[in-house]
């Protein structure tokens, strides 16, 4: 069975806006993340929250979406954005940490899974 997607923020609309092969690829990662596999690139965000992974796309340019899948059945994209540096800025992580917190807020303090 397949976990929906939630997404929060304004993460639907910066996907909307990448170019159709890094849509398309944003597309399928999720797509194995609501089967219950990991991405073919990913890096935990442990600094945004307990159970947040980074999907990473390296062509055409350095594309990123945060995410977490451990909480009740859904996955909950928290933020997505175009790498410009090497380093994800302060700002990219702040905002997923935002929505991260306010998503743990909204749905209670449940236990996310390991």
């Amino acid at each position: 069975m397949l976990k929906s997607l939630k997404w929060l923020g304004r993460s639907r609309e910066i996907v909307q806006g990448f170019v159709k092969k890094v849509r398309a690829e944003i597309g399928y990662q999720l797509y194995r993340v609501q089967q219950g596999l990991i991405p073919t690139d990913y890096k935990p965000m442990a600094s945004v929250g307990k159970g947040v992974l980074e999907i990473r796309l390296h062509r055409p340019g350095e594309h990123r979406v945060i995410y977490v899948a451990k909480l009740k059945d859904r996955v909950y994209i928290l933020h997505a954005f175009e790498k410009k540096t090497q380093k994800t800025s302060q700002r990219d992580i702040e905002i997923a940490k935002k929505n991260y917190q306010e998503l743990i807020r909204r749905i209670g303090n449940l236990k996310i899974k390991e």
